[in-house]
This record gives C-alpha cells, structure tokens and sequence, in this order.
C-alpha cells in the first residue's frame, strides 16, 4: 500500500519546554514492517520525562486495581467498558485504551499518577475508535493520541447525535449518565497505515494494524516483555461484537497473534490469556463462515440464513437470561455481515 505524505509536526504552545524533546525513531532494522517495508508514522512528538520506581498493587474503593503484568506493565479489568492498561518507561507513561465512564477515567488517570509518581500521560494509542476504548481520552489530556488511520476518519465523523446516543445507552442507570453531561471527542493525533514502531527510553512499543474486529482495529506489541494488547481482536467469555467485522481478516489476525507468540495477551474485556484461548475465537468464527457458506450454497437469503444458524452459534457461549434477546440480536448483525462478505467473494469468483 502506498503511504501518504508525512504530515508536519503538531505545533505546541510550551514547544520551549526542555522536556518535550524530538521524537526518537526506531533503528532501520527494528523500523522495517512486514516484507521489510518501512512504517508508516504520520506525526510525532515525545515527552521526555525522569526514571519513575513502580510498585506492585494499589487498591481505589470498588474501582478495581491495577495489576502489574510484566515489568512496569499494568492492567485494569475491573472498569465497565474495556480492559485498559499503561505501560511506565523512562521517558514518560503509555496509555491503551480509555475508560468511558467519568468516574472510572479519573480513577485510572489517579492510579497512574500513584504509579509513575505524578508523571504525565504522554501517549494514547486506542486499539479502535468504539465508544469503550476511544472515548475517556478527554481525562488523560494533553496526551498525544495515537490510532490507525481509520479511527481517526470514524471518530472525525462523530457528531452530537452520536453524543446523544452515547448518553442514551446508560439511561437505565442514571448514575452513570449524570456523568455524561461533557462528551469530548479526540481523534489520533498520529495516525499510521501498516505499523508502526517507537521507543519511549528503553521500551519498544509497536502498533499493528490488523483489521477483522472492525476497520480500524490494531494491537499493540511489546515484544521485550512478550505482552500484545490485542482489543476486541480477542473475546475470551461472551460472543464477539462482529457487526463491522471482516471475518477472513479477523482469522489473519489471530494467526498473526499466535506466530508473534506472546507470554500474555490483554484482550479488550476481561482477564489476560495465552495463545491456547485463540482456539475457542478462531473457531467461533469459522463455524459462521462454514454455516454462512452452506446457506449461501443453499440459495438461501440473509433472513433465511439468520434463522438456520442462530441456533447453532448462541450456543457456542454462555448467555445470561436477561441478556439473551440482545446476544441474538448481536449474532444476527454478525450473521448478516458475514453473509454480504462471503457473498461478495462467490459474485468475484463467478466474474469472467
């Protein structure tokens, strides 16, 4: 794919600073994405920043704790709309992923302060442009945000109607929604194509668009500390969100995952896993694709395949009761975007 132009360097106010120093890029070895070809990184400043100690564990009242999974890596699976977590280097804190909720963001933002010892945030890199992980990032400012070049396109296209909507799914719990009042949306500031790798002191951070999930989706990998925070790229206990997804890039992703063979994997919900819990995913979506394939040779419609197969892939997670018309409701919007992907493959093989 054919990189666009290196955007100019963002203009700061305090640009005079001595802490905000240039951007330090990889060495052409460790810069060289897949099949040797260069990254792509549109716009880049970094924060300098002095060595911070870390500790294990700190507790916040019914908030959740962080957890350290490899050095100077913490996670916290305890806040309502995704896994997040930050990385502690030398020259500053990485942030992955934002919390939505208010309340949640500014706890996060305390514990890292607790953390890195009041040391700013300097990067967000958001794993999709979903209201879950993309939308606390107004609590971590003046972050740089980092994000493939399609969450910034979707995010630069939300509007007040979206904020609305955003409100409107906590409506049944007021307590949450009162917090909502103020909805900022920050799209990246730095954006990449393929990949994209940085260092920040001696930690190496590499962002790799995967697609699948949405788009948009990306991983980020620490490869020294064998940690890859993969998103919504992995669903480990409940059905995946696949109504914007790509199912055959979704399979490549998980490939890609396993052959990078990482220690831990943070999903974008829930608990850490290994490489063993891609199996389940992987074939989750390989028996739609299968079913969908079998429909479609069938002669059968969308609504027609909806119906063969619903039956068949609720199973295939457990579905708490009160939540078992909006799970069927979620596999038929999957169902359905699998259905136009692979019928558009049979009407490309069938084109003289």
């Amino acid at each position: 794919r054919r990189a666009p132009k290196p955007l100019p360097a963002r203009r700061r106010t305090n640009s005079g600073d001595p802490r905000f120093v240039p951007f330090r890029p990889a060495p052409p070895a460790a810069r060289a994405g897949r099949g040797g070809q260069p990254y792509s990184v549109h716009i880049v400043t970094s924060l300098a920043m002095s060595q911070r100690k870390t500790s294990p564990k700190a507790e916040l009242g019914g908030l959740g704790q962080r957890e350290e999974i490899g050095p100077r890596v913490f996670i916290n699976t305890a806040y309502r709309t995704c896994t997040t977590g930050f990385v502690v280097t030398r020259e500053g804190v990485v942030l992955i992923d934002t919390p939505l909720v208010p309340q949640q963001a500014k706890d996060w933002r305390q514990q890292i302060a607790e953390q890195s010892k009041n040391a700013d945030v300097g990067y967000i890199i958001l794993t999709d442009h979903h209201r879950g992980h993309a939308l606390g990032c107004q609590y971590f400012m003046p972050a740089q945000v980092i994000g493939h070049e399609r969450v910034y396109k979707e995010m630069k296209g939300y509007t007040d109607n979206f904020r609305e909507r955003v409100r409107n799914s906590f409506r049944r719990e007021p307590a949450i929604q009162a917090q909502l009042d103020v909805i900022e949306f920050i799209p990246p500031h730095i954006t990449f194509t393929d990949r994209a790798c940085f260092f920040m002191g001696d930690t190496q951070i590499e962002c790799i668009h995967v697609g699948g999930h949405t788009p948009a989706t990306s991983i980020v990998w620490l490869e020294k500390e064998r940690i890859c925070f993969v998103g919504d790229t992995i669903w480990t206990d409940q059905h995946p969100y696949m109504a914007q997804a790509n199912s055959r890039e979704w399979l490549a992703a998980l490939n890609l995952i396993q052959e990078l063979a990482p220690d831990k994997i943070v999903p974008g919900h829930g608990q850490p896993c290994t490489v063993t819990d891609i199996k389940r995913l992987a074939g989750y979506i390989s028996k739609m694709r299968n079913g969908v394939t079998r429909c479609l040779e069938a002669g059968l419609d969308k609504a027609e395949t909806k119906k063969a197969l619903i039956g068949e892939m609720v199973q295939q997670f457990e579905v708490p009761s009160t939540r078992k018309s909006k799970i069927e409701s979620q596999i038929n919007s999957g169902i359905n975007r699998v259905y136009r992907e692979l019928q558009r493959d049979l009407q490309h093989r069938a084109q003289p």
